[in-house]
C-alpha cells in the first residue's frame, strides 16, 4: 500500500494548511520505524514502513501525480491513500471516500491525472476563506493559534485512521474516525 500525504515541499510551507497531508505522513513516521527509501527518480520523500510506503511528493501540489505514479510504477502498487486538505470541510473534519472527482484541489487534479480517481482519499477540513478569491492565499498561510492547538489531537486521529486502513474497509475506518469538527 502507498500512503500519500500531499502539500509543497520547502520551510515557508511547513505549517500551512496546505501540508496537512505531509503532517499526517510525519506522525506517521514518528510512530514507527521506517526507512528512507528516498530516489530522486521518485520526485518525492520515500520511507518503507513494513510492507506500506509514505510518499511526500516534493514536486509542488500542482505536479503530485509525477511523483505517486512513479512510486506506484516502480514497486508496483495498487492501493494508494491520499491525505490531503479539503475546502469543502470546516477545520477539524475528518472523512474518508474510494473514488470521487478532485473538487478543484489541484494535488488531487494530479494524482487523477497520473493514475486515475480509482483511490482512497483522507480529506481533512480546513474551512474555506470567506471570498473565493482568497483561496489561494489562505491555503498557503499557517493554521491561526487556535488551531494549532487542536493539531496535535487531529493529526494523530487521521494517523490512527490510516492505521485502520492497512487492515479494514474504508467504510469501517469512516464510520470509526469520520468527524464533522475538532
Amino acid at each position: 500500500m502507498l500512503i500519500v500525504g500531499l502539500g509543497n515541499p520547502g520551510s515557508a510551507y511547513v505549517s500551512t494548511r496546505h501540508n496537512i497531508g505531509f503532517m499526517v505522513i510525519d506522525e506517521l513516521c514518528r510512530r514507527h520505524s521506517v526507512q528512507n527509501i528516498s530516489k530522486s527518480s521518485f520526485e518525492g520523500e520515500l520511507f518503507k514502513m513494513g510492507s506500506h510506503f509514505l510518499l511526500k511528493p516534493t514536486t509542488y501540489m500542482n505536479l503530485s501525480g509525477r511523483s505517486i505514479l512513479a512510486v506506484k510504477n516502480f514497486y508496483k502498487i495498487d492501493e494508494v491513500i491520499v491525505i490531503h486538505d479539503d475546502l469543502d470541510l470546516p477545520f477539524g473534519a475528518l472523512r474518508f471516500k474510494n473514488g470521487g472527482g478532485h473538487g478543484g484541489h489541484n494535488g488531487l487534479k494530479s494524482a487523477d491525472a497520473a493514475i486515475g480517481a480509482d483511490y482512497t482519499r483522507v480529506r481533512m477540513g480546513i474551512g474555506k476563506p470567506e471570498h473565493k478569491s482568497q483561496v489561494a492565499d489562505y491555503v498557503l498561510h499557517p493554521f491561526s493559534a487556535g488551531e494549532q492547538e487542536q493539531l496535535p489531537q487531529w493529526i494523530g486521529r487521521a494517523a490512527d485512521a490510516v492505521e485502520m486502513l492497512f487492515t479494514q474497509q474504508c467504510s469501517d475506518v469512516a464510520a470509526k474516525y469520520s468527524q464533522k469538527s475538532l
